[in-house]
Order: structure tokens, then C-alpha cells, then sequence
């Protein structure tokens, strides 16, 4: 070889060096979020009758956290704080009415793009992102292909599942469980429309007086849009949202449920093997355990804790098969393992009975009670992280975002303000206090309770500015709406706010006041002007909960085929292990 030349292949030979050190010394990345999960469903949280093998062994091996808390007990809010590590009404994804979630999957709301998640960041670190399972964060803004929401616009290399979530629509034969008074109104209206037209153009007919065929016209006309506005958002849901996509295609619509557990998995362990030579992010988002609940064969009636146990059971070894897959390519000393779930446990389902969110009062959808946004947490990283510890400091899910870029070695957006924590410090032991002094939690857009860790303290005061009223009175929840609502009638407001210490009643069953807590007029000064420090800190950005994002727009509708005609299959995998 010719003198340059040579020097040449020395440059790359150093440059490939050079990429492999920084690969081996860069961690990859796997994060395993459950739906809907509650704190008590887990063994190693103290659930001894549901099996969780992997999940503990995840626990015994690394660090868990018992005051792991959700920026907001409901799917799409809390997961655009994980994403960004900002609390969610900072993205507009706040609720001011009852509609607190992304609806259809053909609204136009969803994660702004100007959103930087941490996907995003670890890409410009070199990183494959990928994720499999669910997104709830939408799809489109404009028209049916601008993917201005979709997660291959916010990060993620590929993804492979659910771009919106499971409803019992999903299931055949499933109730209607979007708007179902809306439905209902609209089928009465259609109805009565109906019988108004047949009566007149049977009087029309029979000659009894005269009719005009305008009239006749209109009633047609009223008929025929109150059924549409029924029959075509509502009763083709199934279609609609409930489908599966590979990055921006639809493969599968409306998606089997049979089958999907197998895939997922079998999608998240190809990820992994594909990757297994540069660093990766893999984001197992789990449609289990949120309703309706899965029926697969190798789980169904093993638990001891009927369906809802099997499911969780099912998720527990999905998770199992990912850490396997680690474990076999010899990378579980450079991937850092996540586990958690979005919120707490939705108590007033019926088909989720057993659904446990252990000592913790409230679930889902019921504000800043605790048993709807303390979550399970677990850091696992064989020589990096302890096995076996404990961390019984307040941390968040919005700490997930700093903690992966800073130890990818990325950069934080210095544009917008961040509320997650990095988390390593408190995880390898170098700090014993958590950075979150105040933390704040909100029912829809609404500031619903705050917590204060006081410095050289162990208490944890919370307190409540409003509470969601239980129904029927005396019910542990929002029994008669199957959602709790954070807005008018449907919450009571207290003055003095409802005042709990952590530490000492993590059930928050017994208010304090101004006898029984010496700190009481301190804890509602101090807390009070950190609310007002926060509220300096947000900005005004577009609703994207408005009626106007979150209703049906079939321009907007994702389709395999010429809409409206949308039906496709995918190859059937398996659902999980036999007998």
C-alpha cells in the first residue's frame, strides 16, 4: 500500500476503535412499563398470591423504589410526563373537562412535535430506539399520513404495536366503552327520528291529513345524520382504534387479540438481537393488564387471583422472555433494566377485580390520591447498580428522562424546563435525598395535591386542594362513572387543604390539623409558596384534550385499504407458552 493510503486505514481502523470503546462503555437501554398495574399486584411490592418470578428477580438483584410516583393517574397524561420528563399540562395534555385521555384514535391531539422525548436526544447519541406495544399518544394532526404525533416522529427508529390503547371495543361482543352516555343519546335520538318518519309518511300514505315531503325530507335528513354520527364513529370502533402498526403502516385491523402477546414479545426480542452491537433503547410498553383482559392459553385460569391474576402473571413472563434475551447475548452488564407502570390499578373495573394498589387509598383516574400514581419501580444493572437496595425517597417517572440522557452522555434541552431528576446518585448510593423537595399532582390541568420532603426530615407532607367525590357516597371510587372526573360538581374543594404526613400514614386515612401536627401552619406556608414558584414556571400552550382534537375525524383515520373499507391481517404468532 501506498503511504496514504496506509494512513488511511490506520484512520478508519482508529475511528472503528474509537466507535467500539464508546459502544461498550454507553449502556443500552430497556424500559418495561406495564398498564394500568397496581403497586400491591406484585410480588416483591407484597402481593403473595400472584406470581411474579421475574419482576422480583429484577427487584432482588437491583434497586427498588417505594415512593416511585406518576406525574398523572390516567394512561396518556402520565405517559407524555414520562416521555418528556415535564409535566403533562406543559405539552397541553391536560384535561379541563371529562375527557382526560386521546379518545379516537383518528383525533388530531396528541404529543406536540416540538416535544423533545428522550428517544429523540439518544438518537443523536447513535442509539436504536425502539418501541413495542403501546402508544396513546396520537397519530395525526392534519391529514391521514402527516404522522405528526406517530413515534417515529418522536424518536423512535421502529415501532411495532398499538398506536392507541385497548377498550373493550377491542373485544368482540366488548360493551361500548368510549362516551357511552353520548351513545346512548345518539341512539334515542336516532330512534325517535325513525319512528317521526314512519309515522308521517304512514299518515302521508293512509291519506288521514296532509304531509309535505319537506317535512318528510328533514325528518329523513335527521334520521339519517343522528344514525351516522352513532353507528359510524361508534359502532365501527373496533375498526377504527383498534389496530396495529410497523412503524407508519398498518399491518393489522382490527387487531387479534389472541395473538398479540406473542408478537409483541417475539417483536421486542428481534429489536434486541438486531441491536445487540450498537447501543440501543428498547421501550416495552405492555397493553396488559388494562381492560378487556387477556385470555391466553398458557395463562388462563393459573393464577390464584382469577383472569386479572393470570394477566398479570402473563405480563410478568413477557418481561422474563426480554431479560432472557439480554441475559443469553451476554449484555446485562452494559443494559440498564427499567420496570414500572403508568399509573395505579383501575378499581372500578369489574373485569379487573383483584386489581390491588396495596395500602395506598384510591386507583386510576382518581387525582392525587396516592394508590393512582405511586407505582412500582425497579433499576436493574448487574456491576453497576447494588443488588437488594431499597430507596424509600420520593422520585418520579419524569426522573427516567435525565437519568438516560446524562448517562448516554447526551445533552438536556436548555429550551424548556424539565421536571424529572437524574436518578444514578440516589440509585449507586452517592446521595441519600431525593431531589424532588416539592412534587405536584394534578387531576386533569387542574393542581389537585402537592407533597413537601422537608430538608433534615424523614416526613413527607401531601396536601389536598380538592378531592374527586366517590360514587355512590360512601364507595371507595367513581363507581357510577367508572372514571373519576377533576372538574364543576364532581370534586370538593377544602379550605384548609386535607393534610397528610407520608411517613407516618401512607394510607392517608387521617387528616392533621393545627392540634395534632406541630408544623401544620408551616407545611400550608411553605407549600404554598412552591405552588406559587410553580405556577410562575407555565406557559400557555394549545389544549390538545379540546373536543375539537379528540373527536372522530375520518380524514384522520389510519387505514390498510381505501378507507372507509379498512381490513388487514398479520401472520398469527404465538400467544405464549402451552399447557
Amino acid at each position: 500500500l501506498r503511504p496514504r493510503a496506509r494512513r488511511e486505514c490506520r484512520c478508519a481502523s482508529i475511528r472503528e476503535n474509537t466507535a467500539r470503546k464508546r459502544h461498550r462503555a454507553t449502556p443500552n437501554f430497556v424500559l418495561m412499563m406495564v398498564d394500568d398495574l397496581g403497586i400491591g399486584d406484585v410480588g416483591c411490592y407484597g402481593n403473595d398470591t400472584v406470581r411474579t418470578p421475574n419482576i422480583d428477580k429484577l427487584a432482588r438483584g437491583g434497586v427498588k423504589l417505594t415512593q416511585h410516583i406518576a406525574a398523572a393517574p390516567l394512561c396518556t397524561p402520565s405517559r407524555t410526563a414520562f416521555m418528556t420528563g415535564r409535566y403533562p399540562l406543559r405539552s397541553g395534555l391536560g384535561a379541563k373537562g371529562r375527557v382526560q385521555v386521546i379518545l379516537f384514535l383518528a383525533g388530531s391531539g396528541g404529543l406536540p412535535p416540538n416535544e423533545t422525548t428522550f428517544a429523540k436526544v439518544l438518537q443523536t447519541r447513535g442509539y436504536a430506539t425502539g418501541l413495542v406495544g403501546k402508544w396513546h399518544l396520537g397519530v395525526n394532526c392534519e391529514s391521514r399520513d402527516d404522522h405528526c404525533h406517530h413515534p417515529n416522529n418522536h424518536g423512535f427508529d421502529y415501532f411495532y404495536g398499538l398506536p392507541f390503547t385497548l377498550y373493550d371495543d377491542c373485544k368482540p361482543g366488548g360493551k361500548p366503552d368510549i362516551l357511552g352516555d353520548v351513545q346512548g343519546k345518539l341512539w334515542h335520538l336516532s330512534l325517535v327520528a325513525a319512528v317521526a318518519f314512519l309515522t308521517l309518511v304512514s299518515v302521508r300514505v293512509t291519506g288521514l291529513f296532509e304531509v309535505g315531503k319537506k317535512t318528510i325530507g328533514a325528518l329523513a335528513l335527521l334520521w339519517l345524520a343522528s344514525f351516522s354520527v352513532w353507528y359510524v364513529p361508534f359502532k365501527l370502533l373496533g375498526t377504527w382504534n383498534c389496530i396495529l402498526m410497523r412503524n407508519r403502516d398498518v399491518v393489522e385491523q382490527p387487531m387479534n387479540l389472541e395473538t398479540l402477546t406473542g408478537r409483541l414479545v417475539s417483536e421486542a426480542e428481534r429489536f434486541v438481537e438486531r441491536n445487540q452491537h450498537k447501543p440501543f433503547l428498547l421501550f416495552l410498553s405492555l397493553a396488559h393488564v388494562h381492560t378487556p383482559l387477556f385470555k391466553s392459553k398458557g395463562f388462563a385460569g393459573k393464577s390464584r387471583n382469577g383472569l386479572y391474576g393470570d394477566n398479570v402473571e402473563e405480563a410478568d413472563w413477557m418481561m422474563g422472555r426480554v431479560v432472557d434475551v439480554i441475559e443469553k447475548l451476554n449484555l446485562s452488564e452494559r443494559t440498564l433494566i427499567y420496570f414500572t407502570s403508568d399509573h395505579g390499578g383501575h378499581i372500578e373495573s369489574s373485569e379487573a377485580s383483584g386489581g390491588w394498589n396495596g395500602i395506598y387509598r384510591g386507583g386510576k383516574a382518581m387525582g392525587g390520591w396516592e394508590g393512582g400514581i405511586r407505582v412500582p419501580g425497579i433499576f436493574h444493572w448487574p456491576g453497576r447498580l447494588p443488588a437488594g437496595k431499597v430507596i424509600e425517597e420520593p422520585t418520579s417517572l419524569m426522573d427516567v428522562y435525565p437519568t438516560l440522557v446524562n448517562l448516554a452522555g447526551g445533552e438536556l434541552p436548555k429550551d424548556r424546563i424539565l421536571d424529572g431528576h437524574d436518578l444514578l446518585p440516589l440509585l449507586e448510593g452517592r446521595s441519600r435525598r431525593s431531589e424532588h423537595e416539592f412534587m405536584f399532582h394534578y387531576c386533569g390541568m387542574y393542581l389537585n395535591a402537592a407533597r413537601w420532603h422537608p430538608h433534615n426530615s424523614n416526613a413527607i407532607f401531601k396536601v389536598h386542594f380538592f378531592t374527586p367525590n366517590f360514587s355512590p357516597p360512601g364507595a371507595g371510587g367513581c363507581y357510577e362513572t367508572k372514571h373519576c372526573m377533576c372538574h364543576g360538581g364532581y370534586v370538593t374543594y377544602h379550605n384548609p387543604p386535607l393534610m397528610f404526613n407520608l411517613a407516618e400514614d401512607p394510607s392517608e386515612r387521617t387528616a392533621l390539623t393545627a392540634e395534632t401536627e406541630p408544623r401544620y401552619t408551616e407545611v400550608l406556608r411553605q407549600i404554598s409558596q412552591a405552588v406559587e414558584e410553580h405556577r410562575k414556571t407555565l406557559q400557555p400552550v394549545p389544549n390538545q384534550l379540546s373536543w375539537g382534537n379528540v373527536l372522530w375525524k375520518p380524514w384522520l383515520q389510519p387505514c390498510c385499504g381505501t378507507f372507509p373499507f379498512c381490513s388487514c391481517s398479520e401472520a398469527r404468532g404465538s400467544s405464549g407458552p402451552a399447557g
